[in-house]
C-alpha cells in the first residue's frame, strides 16, 4: 500500500510562484543594496557600507534559492524514490552559510575601523532619507515573503525572510548610529556595525537550526493531528507507529492502522488505502503517505498504549 502525489499542475504552479517571488525579491534586494552600499560609501560610512553588503547578501540568497527550487522540483526517480524536496532545504542552509560570511566581513571591517580612526563619516539628510527608504523595502519584502512561505510551505522563502528580516533590524541600528555621528560620536558607526555581525550570526543560526531538523528527519507534523485525521476514516479503530520527516512541502508520513480483526483483507486494504488519501489530501504539503495495517487485539491495543505513555512515535 501507498498513496503518492505525483508531480500535478498544482505542485507546478507552487514551485513557480515561488520562482517568481524570488526573482521578484532579488530586484529589490539589488536596488536596496546598491543604494546604501554606494551611498555609504560616498559619505564613509562603514555601517552603512555594511548594511548594503548585506543587502547584497539578500540578493545572492535569492539566486541560490532559485537554483535549488530548480533542483528540488525535479520528480521522484530511481535513485531519488522520494524526490528531490531536500534541496530546496540544502539552499536555505547554503543561505545560513552565506549569512556567516557576511558577519565575519562586516566585522573585520568595522575591527579595522576601530583600530584605526580616519574622518568620521560626513552624514547629512539624504543618507538617512536613503536608509529610510530601504528600510520600507525591506520591510514589505520581509512580510511578504514569509506570508508567501507560510501559504506555500517553502523552506526557501521563510529562510529568505529571516534573513530579509535581519537587515530590518540592522537598518535601525544604522539609522541610529547615524544619528550619534551627527552628535558627534563617530566611533557609533564601526560599533553599530559590530551589532551588525552579530545580528546576522543569530539569524544564520536560525536557519541553520530550521535546515538540520529537516535534514535529521525531525518529525513534520503532529501526531495529534495525523493520527485525528486516520480515526476520522470509518473502520479505522485505532492508530500507532506515526512517523513524518521532509520539508515542508515534501512531507512524507507512515503509520499503523488497527481494524476489526474479522475484517476481509479486501476490506482492510480498502480503509488502509482511504487513510492514505485522506491525510495525503487534509495536510497541505504531505506527498506520500504509507499505512500499516494490523488488526486490533489485545497485543496490539496494548502496544499502542504501551507507546502513549513512553512518548514514542
Amino acid at each position: 500500500m501507498g498513496y503518492r502525489i505525483e508531480e500535478n499542475v498544482a505542485a507546478n504552479g507552487r514551485n513557480a510562484e515561488v520562482k517568481r517571488i524570488l526573482w521578484l525579491v532579488l530586484g529589490l534586494n539589488l536596488a536596496v543594496a546598491a543604494g546604501k552600499f554606494f551611498y555609504g560609501l560616498y559619505i564613509g560610512s562603514v555601517s552603512m557600507q555594511a548594511d548594503g553588503f548585506h543587502s547584497a547578501f539578500d540578493g545572492t540568497s535569492n539566486v541560490v534559492g532559485l537554483i535549488g527550487m530548480a533542483l528540488a522540483a525535479r520528480p521522484a526517480d530511481s535513485d531519488h524514490p522520494y524526490g528531490h524536496g531536500k534541496f530546496e532545504t540544502y539552499a536555505s542552509a547554503t543561505i545560513g552559510a552565506m549569512l556567516v560570511l557576511a558577519a565575519w566581513e562586516i566585522g573585520s571591517q568595522a575591527l579595522a575601523k576601530l583600530s584605526h580612526t580616519g574622518a568620521p563619516p560626513k552624514v547629512d539628510a539624504t543618507s538617512f532619507l536613503v536608509m529610510g527608504v530601504t528600510l520600507a523595502v525591506n520591510i514589505f519584502v520581509a512580510w511578504y515573503e514569509a506570508k508567501k512561505g507560510r501559504q506555500l510551505h517553502s523552506d526557501i522563502l521563510t529562510a529568505d525572510a529571516s534573513h530579509t528580516g535581519s537587515d530590518i533590524l540592522v537598518s535601525v541600528g544604522v539609522l541610529v548610529g547615524l544619528g550619534l555621528v551627527m552628535m558627534g560620536l563617530p566611533l557609533a558607526d564601526p560599533i553599530i556595525a559590530m551589532g551588525v555581525s552579530v545580528v546576522i550570526l543569530w539569524t544564520a543560526w536560525g536557519v541553520f537550526k530550521k535546515a538540520g531538523e529537516v535534514l535529521s528527519d525531525a518529525a513534520a507534523l503532529s501526531i495529534r493531528k495525523v493520527c485525528e485525521i486516520a480515526l476520522a476514516v470509518p473502520g479505522v479503530l485505532g492508530c500507532h507507529r506515526i512517523r513524518t520527516r521532509g520539508p515542508s512541502s515534501q512531507v512524507l508520513v507512515d503509520l499503523h492502522v488497527q481494524v476489526d480483526a474479522n475484517a476481509t483483507v479486501a476490506r482492510g486494504h480498502k480503509i488502509a488505502e482511504e487513510v492514505e488519501r485522506a491525510i495525503a489530501e487534509g495536510i497541505p504539503g504531505v506527498v506520500d503517505v504509507i499505512v500499516h495495517l494490523e488488526p486490533q487485539d489485545d497485543y496490539q491495543v496494548e502496544k499502542t498504549r504501551s507507546e502513549s505513555n513512553t512518548g514514542s512515535p
